[in-house]
């Protein structure tokens, strides 16, 4: 069967890793949207599946649809806020990771037709498919705060964010610069990437500040959640931590706008919908995150925005889009969009596509819901946050270490290992997080 067919194209096609620019309609067995960590893990991690299968895939029967020019390890921010890493180790072009056997179609999708198995970019090309990927992550909703944007541009504003390639270094000039005042560090409510990073920078800049004899600083903690962590374990080693460290802590805050002429932040309290205005020399901020506004009314999302999926397979909820998943910060899952989530829903994805392809039917592989979050609390130690659906501890090293507790060993987990291991394996489809090298076994 010829999966990718051009119907109808301009006299020449022009191809950066295999990418097309003028093909106005054609067809895949695979379509991946999203070029992203999930995205590149499943378009690699399936094609490498048939082959394991004896069952190799032509070239060009996957295709990954994206528009942007450059991949990010987003983890790698914190490291830049802190000044482990410059951020050009965590940035390559997108078109350099995407392999010759599978095609890049560098724009972005408008709509979604699930009904007809088809979506159509932002140029009016129509690409229909025999099973789609969702991968599309979520949006950065910098805007909600009002005067944030303007904030992040002004370089004496003290105000930053690692939520951002283009400030994450922002963040580790500020936290240099900053001589003496408050330090206010932000986390609103809702969902967000990486829910631990807001204070992961909090306890870096606490220590660098701490080294470097800094005792006029004082560093406050506002957060839109009603504890330190979701985790009830982590978050009481957490809420330690920050009283002896003599962190302040104030629940059920979100900032809502910034003043930087007079550096003044406001908050709302979620108890009473009153306001706050509070000082401060450097803020921290870390905007409020959701759906991609392409998702919005679309008839492959739920009514929040999210594409739903089966929480263990990652399948659509409606049986009429059986040949449609989402995976990572896009999805529905309920558990915290990381990437070592998408380390662990990767191969239980790629699994049932593998099945539903071959078969007609999914292969039954199940995702738990486990995801990690790994805590900076400091030059040289980290504290390794791994749960599962139920917000229950799924540890990998309980019996070696309390992972309630920071170590070096996991700081070196997370500077070192992790983004060497993510740019050599993971975006090769060729890592599967707490299970290393060893592709999981259904």
């Amino acid at each position: 069967m010829l999966y990718k067919r051009i119907l109808k194209g301009a006299s020449e096609v022009h191809r950066s890793s295999r990418s097309f620019a003028t093909v106005s309609e054609s067809k895949y067995k695979i379509l991946v949207i999203g070029g992203g960590t999930s995205g590149l893990s499943v378009a690699r991690q399936v094609y490498n599946r048939f082959k394991l299968a004896g069952k190799p895939l032509n070239d060009g029967d996957i295709a990954i649809v994206d528009a942007a020019k450059d991949h990010y390890y987003q983890p790698g921010w914190t490291l830049v806020g802190s000044g482990l890493r410059p951020k050009g180790d965590f940035a390559q072009p997108l078109a350099s990771l995407v392999p010759k056997h599978i095609d890049h179609i560098p724009e972005n999708v408008k709509i979604f037709s699930p009904d007809s198995s088809t979506v159509t970019t932002s140029s009016g090309r129509n690409i229909s498919y025999d099973t789609l990927v969702v991968a599309a992550g979520l949006q950065i909703n910098f805007g909600a705060i009002k005067g944030l944007s303007e904030a992040l541009t002004d370089p004496k504003s003290g105000v930053s964010t690692i939520y951002s390639y283009d400030t994450c270094d922002k963040t580790w000039s500020d936290i240099e610069n900053l001589k003496k005042g408050p330090a206010i560090f932000t986390q609103p409510s809702g969902i967000i990437k990486c829910a631990g990073a807001p204070q992961k920078i909090m306890w870096m800049a606490w220590d660098r500040f701490r080294r470097t004899n800094r005792q006029d600083i004082k560093l406050d903690f506002y957060t839109g959640m009603p504890t330190m962590f979701s985790v009830k374990k982590y978050s009481d080693a957490l809420n330690t931590l920050r009283k002896e460290r003599g962190v302040g802590g104030f629940f059920g805050y979100d900032l809502v706008s910034i003043d930087s002429a007079s550096q003044k932040a406001t908050f709302k309290k979620s108890s009473d919908g009153t306001t706050v205005d509070v000082d401060y020399s450097l803020l921290h901020a870390t905007p409020p995150m959701g759906p991609l506004d392409v998702f919005k009314g679309s008839p492959i999302a739920d009514t929040t925005g999210w594409v739903p999926v089966d929480k263990d397979t990652l399948q659509h909820t409606k049986p009429e889009y059986s040949n449609v998943f989402a995976i990572g910060d896009c999805s529905s899952l309920p558990t915290s969009k990381t990437a070592a989530a998408v380390t662990a829903q990767a191969p239980v994805l790629v699994e049932n596509l593998f099945s539903l392809i071959s078969t007609g039917k999914i292969a039954g592989a199940k995702y738990d819901g486990y995801t990690s979050c790994p805590l900076l609390t400091g030059y040289g130690e980290l504290m390794l946050a791994e749960f599962k659906y139920g917000l229950e501890p799924k540890e990998s090293f309980s019996a070696f270490f309390d992972q309630s507790k920071s170590n070096r060993f996991f700081y070196h987990l997370k500077k070192d290992l992790f983004p060497a291991a993510y740019w050599k394996y993971m975006v090769n489809g060729e890592w599967f997080g707490a299970k290393g090298l060893s592709r999981p076994k259904y």
